[in-house]
């Protein structure tokens, strides 16, 4: 399911160590539980050293990248990519993330470069399909740029429900909140919604669901106050590994008080996912934009 942007649905998803390597594997799994838990910067650091000490060592490429991801800075988390892809280029994930990479750059760049940065990331997600065509996360990267795209650069709402179906197939859950983004970006609101229907009312212990309410609540600006139930019994269930805090929920429940006018709400909300993780950059760019 999605993160808080729109092309780094994969930034908050999960987040396994893989692939084969001559490093430590103890060094190796300790610097991936430093970026499960939020520590950013010792992470940083930990893979920095593991890269420099085998320079062919691809997850530790992959994860400087994916840090510059979650930083927000597209030429660092291209470079990473980029050299992670080279030394593994069988790689589905390597090629989704890299993938997420040009994204970020397309979004960052001029108008005149954005075209070429934009051909980049949708041919990174197609070939992150093409090497597993079950990559849920390559899917919804696709489907979320087909969705996202103008015309030009191939975007088309066809396209689009097409992943959203072809995710169905491999994942129901994950699947109908990608059916619900289409639709609601189609201006399908109530179709988007129905597909939730009698979740609020539900005795579910069933966080996608929910979080997929809020969340959809947040794309679309409506049903606010019902998106924020939905995320407050998230918190009361046990967190899912690609945001073993909360953190992300947080920043829902933020954005969704900012929409309905409570200020000083979606404050606390912010500043409770930064408490938690300091470096979630989407609660600290609300933050400096909450006057």
């Amino acid at each position: 399911m999605p993160a808080l942007r729109p092309t780094l649905l994969a930034v908050l998803l999960s987040s396994t160590c893989i692939g084969q390597t001559a490093a430590d594997p103890a060094e190796l799994a300790a610097a991936c539980d430093l970026f499960d838990s939020g520590q950013l910067t010792k992470a940083h650091a930990t893979f920095s050293t593991l890269a420099a000490a085998d320079p062919a060592l691809a997850e530790a490429q992959r994860y400087l990248g994916w840090i510059a991801l979650r930083r927000n800075d597209p030429t660092a988390a291209v470079k990473h990519l980029e050299r992670a892809c080279a030394l593994d280029p069988s790689s589905s994930t390597y090629a989704q993330q890299l993938g997420d990479a040009y994204g970020l750059a397309a979004n960052k760049a001029g108008l005149l470069s954005k075209m070429g940065w934009a051909r980049k990331c949708k041919a990174a997600f197609e070939r992150a399909i093409a090497l597993d065509p079950k990559n849920v996360d390559a899917r919804w990267a696709l489907m979320e740029y087909f969705k996202q795209a103008p015309g030009i650069a191939g975007g088309s709402f066809a396209l689009a429900h097409a992943q959203a179906e072809a995710i169905i197939a491999l994942n129901p859950s994950t699947g109908r909140f990608a059916k619900a983004g289409v639709l609601a970006a189609e201006g399908k609101s109530d179709e988007a919604f129905a597909l939730y229907d009698g979740i609020l009312t539900a005795e579910t212990g069933d966080y996608a669901a929910l979080s997929q309410f809020g969340q959809l609540c947040n794309l679309t600006g409506k049903r606010c106050a019902d998106g924020i139930v939905a995320l407050q019994k998230c918190l009361t269930l046990p967190p899912p590994r690609h945001d073993t805090r909360h953190v992300a929920v947080h920043g829902i429940i933020g954005r969704l008080h900012e929409i309905l006018g409570d200020k000083a709400a979606a404050r606390a909300a912010y500043q409770a996912a930064l408490a938690l993780d300091p470096h979630f950059a989407p609660a600290t760019e609300a933050l400096a934009k909450l006057k």
